[in-house]
């Protein structure tokens, strides 16, 4: 059995297990029911192998009522498709969809979407086909990989009984192992001082880039590939191979 990094029960401290994307993707194209999930897996995944520059990127966010995949669901999603030169806008994606409980007042306030805006939108299955067809062949470039993944993978084991599973480079993780590095890193945790923030915006501002309303799926994925984008130039040469960044 090939496992996902992220539940090889043979990796107790550290995602970076060893798998091969490729095989993974050939075996659950195989074993999956669902003729939208053999799709998606038949499409296959790169060599990790490929240099960052030669690799198609789909940054990818989703909004939700709250912050647990159990009990809470996917109200928006965004897709930006992207290289390390471009971003391709007029390809970009947004989904709302009817997350199939009331909303909660702070959800409202945080997303802006409203209680009448998601009885007007489809149910996620209904716009899985064409979020399927967006990721297929690309790498997801996402800000904390939990959210993608966990939420994604629960809102399709809970309508068609089987998760989905997909390689990403989380931004958020390439910022916290940049700041860990370094003696001020341990200055501050000598002096009892906060870690720096490794928030979209607070990492963008290192860069800087500009400040975008967060919680917005299609902004907040425009705002990761840019990240993903500076952080490649700062710091890695464009032929590193990406499973040195993917998990």
């Amino acid at each position: 059995m090939l496992y996902p990094p992220w539940k090889n029960h043979r990796s107790n401290h550290t995602e970076k297990a060893v798998v091969s994307w490729p095989e993974l993707f050939a075996q659950q194209a195989a074993d999956s029911r669902h003729s939208l999930l053999q799709y998606y897996y038949g499409c296959g995944s790169v060599d990790g192998d490929t240099p960052l520059c030669r690799v198609p990127l789909l940054s990818l966010d989703v909004e939700t009522t709250g912050l647990h995949p159990g009990r809470d669901a996917i109200i928006s999603m965004g897709a930006v498709p992207f290289t390390l030169e471009r971003i391709y806008s007029s390809r970009s994606r947004y989904w709302v969809v009817n997350p199939g409980r009331p909303l909660t007042p702070d959800s409202v306030i945080i997303h802006g979407i409203t209680h009448s805006r998601i009885l007007n939108s489809p149910d996620l299955m209904e716009v899985l086909p064409d979020l399927l067809a967006v990721m297929a062949g690309s790498v997801m470039v996402v800000h904390c990989r939990q959210m993608e993944r966990q939420f994604l993978d629960a809102a399709l084991r809970s309508r068609m009984g089987e998760g989905i599973v997909f390689p990403v480079i989380d931004t958020m993780d390439m910022e916290a192992r940049y700041l860990r590095q370094g003696m001020g890193y341990w200055l501050r945790q000598f002096f009892g001082m906060h870690p720096r923030s490794v928030r979209l915006a607070d990492s963008r501002t290192r860069y800087h880039l500009p400040f975008y309303r967060p919680h917005h799926a299609l902004t907040d994925a425009l705002a990761t590939a840019e990240l993903f984008q500076a952080q490649v130039a700062w710091r890695y040469d464009p032929y590193t191979p990406v499973k040195e960044l993917w998990l």
